[in-house]
C-alpha cells in the first residue's frame, strides 16, 4: 500500500509539472517564436505549388509533422496583403508538373492579376507540363503571370483535357455481386461505374459538357493573358506537344531557362538588396481594426456528413454538419459579425447533413445576416444544396456545380461470398424493410419500391429548396436538374449562380449587402482543433485525459502508475455520456 501511495504521489507530481511548469515554458518559448521576422525592404515572395493544393487551410493539428499543403484561400489572402505592401516587389511561382483543379487555377490567376495591377511582376516557371487530365489548367495559371519560363528541353504536353472511368458491371456480374441503386436524374452518374459497362449517352453528354466548358474558359483566359486571338491559342494548344523551345516559338511561353535563372532575374529587377521570402513566412503589415466590420468566412471543404467532422490526423477534410451548422448559427448571433461568407468546396454527401447546414443558412438570413457563397473546386449535389439558400452565389468559371439529383443503394455479395466458402445469413424482427440493408441478399421488390419512394422524397426536397432559394419555378429547376453537372459559367447562364469570381468578390458582395465600407476583418471559421482535441475525437478520451496519458507515460514507466491512469480514463469514459450541452438557438 505504501508503495502504491508513493507511485500515486509521483503520478500527481508529474501531472502538476506537466500542466503548470511545461505550459509556462511553452508560453515563454512561443512568445519569442511568435514574433514575426521583419520583412526585408526589397522582398521577392516565393510560392511552390508542386506539392499540391487544398482549397482551404486543412486545419489538421499535426501540420508540422505531416507537411501541410498550402491552401488556395490562404495564398489569395496573403497575395491580397502583399499587393499593397511596399516591401514586396514581385512574386516567383513554381508550377506543378501535372494538372491542377481548374477552379483553383482560376482563383490564383485572379490573385496574380490583382498583384500585377498593383504594379508588381509575377514570374512563373515550369519544369514540364505532362499529359495529365488538367495540365491545361496549370498552363493557364502560368500564363497569368508577367513572364512564363520553362526549363530548356522540358515537355509541353498540355494539349487538352482527358477523363477516364473504369466500369465494373461485368466484373460484378461474373462474380455474383448484386448492385442495386436508385438514381434520380438521368445525369446523376456517380454510380454508373458500378452498374454500367461504359458511358451511357447521358453520362457521355454530361462529361463532355463540363469538359468543353472548362477547356473553352481556359483558352479564353490564356488568350487574354497572352494577348493572342482565341483561335490562335486553340490552334497552338491542340497542335502540341512541344519541347520548351517549340512552345516558345508557338508563342505559348516567354522564356526558357533554369529556375535559378528566373529567380536571379526576379531578384535583380527587385533591387540590389532584394531577398527571397517563402510566402509561408510572409507576415503582412498590421492595420488598425478600429471601426472595421467583421465578416465570418466559414470553410466547408470535403464530403458532407452528419456529426462533428473535422480533419483527420493526416489532414484529410471532412465536413461535419453539427460543426458547420453551429458555426453558422453562432456567427449569426455574434453582434460583431456583419455578414457571412461560406467558402464551399464539396462534391456533396449526406442529404440530412446538407439539410442541417441549409437550415442554419436560412436561420442566419432570418436573423438579418447576409450570407454569400464563394464556390471553390466543387459545389455540387449536397454542396449546391447548402449553397442555394444563400443570398448570393459567386463561382469560378470552371467550378463544377449543380448536380441537382440523388442516388442511393447497396451492394450485396452473398452469392459471391458463397463461392469462397463464406455463408451470409440474417434474421429480421418486425417489418420487412428492416432487412433491406443486408449484405447477403439483394432487396426484394417491396423493399426496393419503399427505398425508391425515399429517394423520390429527397429529390423533391432538393428541387424545392433550389426553387425557393434561387427563386426559380420548380418546373424550371427540373429542366436544369437531373443530376447534371455544370461549370460555373454555364450555371450563371442558367440562374444557378449570380457572379463569376472568387473569394475576394464574395467578400466584396458581403460587404455591400451588410452596408460596410473600407477595410473589414475576416474571421476564418471553424477554428482548427488542437492536437489533444483531435485525439479526443479519434480515441474517445478527453483532452485532459490525453494530456495526462502523455505526461505520465513520459515521466515514468511504472506498471502500477499505468493502472491508475487506466482507471481514471475508464471513469471518465463512464461519465462522458451524461454531460449534455444545450444548443444555442436563434430567436
Amino acid at each position: 500500500m505504501k508503495q502504491f501511495l508513493i507511485t500515486l504521489a509521483g503520478v500527481m507530481a508529474g501531472l502538476v509539472l506537466f500542466f503548470v511548469a511545461v505550459p509556462i515554458g511553452l508560453i515563454l518559448i512561443g512568445a519569442v517564436l511568435a514574433a514575426p521576422p521583419p520583412t526585408p525592404a526589397h522582398t521577392v515572395l516565393y510560392v511552390d505549388l508542386r506539392g499540391g493544393l487544398t482549397d482551404q487551410a486543412a486545419g489538421q493539428p499535426f501540420a508540422s509533422l505531416t507537411g501541410a499543403q498550402p491552401s488556395v484561400t490562404a495564398l489569395v489572402l496573403a497575395l491580397r496583403q502583399a499587393q499593397s505592401d511596399p516591401k514586396v516587389k514581385s512574386l516567383v511561382v513554381r508550377l506543378p508538373d501535372g494538372g491542377m483543379d481548374p477552379a483553383a487555377a482560376d482563383e490564383l490567376a485572379q490573385a496574380f492579376h490583382r498583384f500585377k495591377a498593383a504594379g508588381k511582376k509575377v514570374y512563373t516557371h515550369s519544369q514540364g507540363l505532362y499529359a495529365s487530365g488538367m495540365a491545361v489548367s496549370t498552363y493557364m495559371l502560368g500564363a497569368a503571370g508577367s513572364e512564363l519560363w520553362m526549363q530548356p528541353g522540358a515537355p509541353f504536353e498540355a494539349t487538352g483535357i482527358s477523363s477516364e472511368e473504369i466500369f465494373f458491371a461485368r466484373f460484378f456480374q461474373r462474380y455474383g455481386v448484386s448492385v442495386q441503386y436508385e438514381q434520380r436524374g438521368e445525369y446523376k452518374n456517380a454510380v454508373n461505374p458500378y452498374i454500367q459497362s461504359g458511358y451511357t449517352a447521358a453520362h457521355r453528354e454530361a462529361q463532355l459538357g463540363w469538359m468543353n466548358g472548362v477547356f473553352d474558359s481556359t483558352l479564353a483566359s490564356v488568350a487574354t493573358d497572352r494577348h493572342m486571338a482565341e483561335t490562335a491559342v486553340r490552334t497552338a494548344i491542340v497542335g502540341g506537344p512541344y519541347d520548351a523551345a517549340g512552345a516558345q516559338k508557338a508563342g505559348l511561353i516567354d522564356k526558357t531557362g533554369q529556375v535559378e535563372d528566373m529567380q536571379d532575374a526576379a531578384l535583380q529587377a527587385a533591387g540590389a538588396r532584394a531577398q527571397p521570402l517563402d510566402i509561408a513566412d510572409y507576415h503582412a503589415p498590421k492595420h488598425s481594426r478600429a471601426g472595421a466590420g467583421m465578416i465570418a468566412v466559414i470553410n466547408i471543404e470535403g464530403d458532407l456528413s452528419t456529426g462533428a467532422g473535422g480533419a483527420s490526423l493526416l489532414g484529410e477534410p471532412s465536413v461535419g454538419s453539427d460543426t458547420i451548422a453551429r458555426t453558422i448559427r453562432d456567427a449569426a448571433l455574434d453582434t460583431r459579425v456583419k455578414a457571412i461568407v461560406m467558402r464551399v468546396s464539396s462534391p456533396g454527401g449526406s442529404d440530412t447533413a446538407s439539410e442541417q447546414i441549409a437550415a442554419a443558412v436560412r436561420a442566419a438570413r432570418a436573423a438579418k445576416k447576409p450570407v454569400v457563397v464563394s464556390m471553390g473546386t466543387y459545389a455540387a449535389s449536397g454542396g449546391y444544396w447548402i449553397s442555394a439558400e444563400a443570398d448570393y452565389i459567386v463561382a469560378q468559371p470552371t467550378t463544377l456545380t449543380g448536380s441537382i439529383g440523388v442516388y442511393g443503394g447497396k451492394f450485396s455479395g452473398g452469392k459471391a461470398a458463397a463461392n469462397y466458402g463464406i455463408d451470409v445469413d440474417h434474421l429480421t424482427v418486425g417489418g420487412d424493410y428492416a432487412g433491406m440493408d443486408s449484405i447477403g441478399a439483394p432487396m426484394t421488390e417491396a423493399q426496393r419500391a419503399a427505398y425508391a419512394a425515399q429517394v423520390d422524397r429527397i429529390y423533391e426536397t432538393f428541387i424545392g429548396n433550389v426553387a425557393r432559394g434561387r427563386r426559380i419555378p420548380p418546373e424550371r429547376v427540373r429542366e436544369i436538374a437531373g443530376g447534371r453537372v455544370w461549370t460555373g459559367a454555364q450555371a450563371k447562364r442558367l440562374g444557378l449562380v449570380d457572379e463569376l469570381g472568387g473569394l475576394m468578390e464574395a467578400v466584396d458582395k458581403a460587404k455591400a449587402l451588410a452596408g460596410l465600407k473600407g477595410a473589414v476583418r475576416l474571421e476564418m471559421l471553424p477554428r482548427a482543433d488542437s492536437p489533444f482535441r483531435t485525439l479526443e475525437r479519434i480515441l474517445g478520451v478527453s483532452a485532459v485525459s490525453a494530456r495526462g496519458l502523455v505526461a505520465a507515460g513520459a515521466l515514468m514507466d511504472d506498471p502500477r502508475a499505468k493502472a491508475v491512469i487506466e482507471l481514471a480514463v475508464k471513469a471518465h469514459e463512464h461519465t462522458r455520456g451524461e454531460r449534455v450541452l444545450a444548443p444555442r438557438a436563434l430567436p
